[in-house]
């Protein structure tokens, strides 16, 4: 698209605004129930205030866990870029765009924003120049953040975006953040649904050749939707609610015996001076109330008089129809069935590995899909920094954290096999180490360096060495 045919800030503004609006109401029907906050269980129109509050507690929300589960294995621990001249990594330009990313705080900061698009289909980032002359990354939420894309289902670099930083009041208007191909502006606005009422100023460059918004989504279809964990769960959470809730209705109102009592009529009320009964409104004997409790005893002296009980309503019915959904729930979702029952008695190791197959295939994709965003924003951090060559790396890639549950011992063991059974490098291996972190990584090269002191004594006898003469210059002397 050619600068002459690009919209203007203010119609960029008004689509993106529009955009936030148009999804509003999913996003939020979303972030409700990611809270808690679910629809309420059928009840009957006349349900009193006992049922509502049976109602209330009858929410379990599983919904958290199906984001903690794929989320607590996302954690990047270093950045390897790609080749330079001659296939050797730029070890320079690497350490520049690791600083920016312990710069910005993203080894804590980078949960949100996969947790962010985990819930909601996607998050996004910016990555920006501060005034001090720092490149810094932070993450932007979906529910204030829209952007615009050529192909939305192909392109990883937005068009154009817009991040709403104060939502307008009836004392003020909104405020927003909005960023094209080479501008960042300032926009203001009465409401979401009031085009006219945008109003965009204060240009400033940003420094980067394209718009510095980053979108993580974690499911991308051909049409360019994105989907997360929560939303196609939540009829499935919405029946273990209701299985919950009638579990609590026949706990509190059917899980005791009833005892009975047939051919016996009440104790009256007497005068106590006339031996009288005593008369209601209506002309009948006043009864008196029995204080009957699991201390006494009911009897009576007439023999047609007769006792008996109903049964407790069983509730293990309701209960394995809490364990089926709830299984359900893990099965359509990809989460181990103990993650959420709890159930890991007698499992071996290769049962659990097992279990957890579906959702390592899961991280797996996750990684992949938030990897190439990540990748996205080393490069505009080394762009804005003044690495032009790594401004144009898209053979870099970022290290994930390993998360398997193995032993530090089985860990070093494999290591020791794949370098001495298959020759692999040593060095090559030590990404590999569990744990280890970009910077650990190259304190242990740099200490490597320091401790080679058979290479540096070659590289000082090689310097130290005169080249010999070549023998044409031989023969001319």
């Amino acid at each position: 698209m050619s600068s002459a045919d690009s919209p203007s800030p203010t119609a960029l503004a008004r689509q993106l605004l529009a955009i936030l609006s148009r999804d509003g109401g999913r996003l939020k029907r979303i972030d409700d129930y990611l809270h808690g906050k679910h629809d309420d269980p059928y009840m009957p129109p006349q349900a009193d205030d006992e049922y509502r509050l049976l109602a209330g507690r009858s929410v379990s929300n599983w919904l958290p866990l199906l984001v903690d589960a794929p989320a607590q294995a996302l954690y990047v621990d270093g950045f390897r870029p790609g080749g330079a001249d001659g296939g050797l990594p730029a070890t320079e330009s690497a350490t520049a765009e690791w600083s920016h990313w312990q710069r910005s705080r993203l080894d804590a900061r980078q949960a949100a924003v996969y947790r962010g698009a985990l819930s909601y289909g996607h998050s996004f980032t910016v990555t920006e120049k501060s005034r001090t002359g720092h490149v810094r990354t932070k993450g932007l939420s979906a529910l204030r953040t829209s952007a615009l894309f050529e192909d939305a289902a192909n392109d990883d670099t937005p068009h154009a975006a817009l991040s709403v930083t104060t939502w307008p009041s009836a004392d003020s208007a909104g405020r927003a953040r909005l960023w094209d191909a080479r501008a960042e502006y300032t926009v203001r606005f009465l409401s979401l649904d009031d085009p006219k009422s945008v109003v965009v100023s204060d240009a400033r460059r940003h420094g980067a050749s394209a718009c510095p918004v980053t979108r993580f989504a974690a499911s991308v279809d051909l049409e360019g939707r994105t989907l997360g964990v929560v939303e196609p769960m939540i009829r499935l959470q919405d029946r273990i609610n209701q299985t919950v809730f009638d579990l609590l209705l026949a706990q509190s109102y059917g899980s005791t015996k009833v005892r009975t009592v047939s051919g016996m009529g009440p104790p009256i009320q007497r005068d106590p001076e006339t031996g009288e009964p005593v008369l209601d409104e209506l002309g009948n004997p006043v009864p008196l109330r029995i204080n009957h409790n699991n201390r006494r005893f009911l009897f009576a002296e007439d023999p047609d008089v007769r006792f008996g009980s109903l049964d407790e309503t069983p509730l293990q019915g309701f209960i394995e129809s809490v364990e089926m959904s709830t299984r359900q729930l893990a099965a359509v979702s990809q989460t181990p069935p103990h993650f959420m029952l709890g159930q890991i008695a007698n499992l071996s190791a290769e049962a659990l590995l097992a279990a957890e197959t579906a959702l390592n295939r899961k991280i797996l994709e996750f990684r992949t899909s938030f990897g190439e965003s990540w990748e996205r924003v080393f490069r505009l951090a080394a762009e804005l920094s003044g690495h032009a060559s790594s401004a144009d790396d898209h053979q870099g890639e970022v290290i994930w954290r390993d998360m398997e549950s193995r032993s530090l011992a089985q860990s070093a063991d494999a290591l020791g096999k794949l370098r001495t059974q298959l020759d692999i490098p040593a060095r090559g291996l030590w990404a590999r180490v569990p744990g280890v972190t970009q910077t650990e990584l190259e304190d242990w090269e740099q200490k490597a360096e320091e401790d080679d002191s058979i290479g540096q004594l070659a590289t000082a006898l090689q310097r130290a060495t005169p080249e010999p003469a070549s023998p044409s210059t031989a023969v001319a002397a």
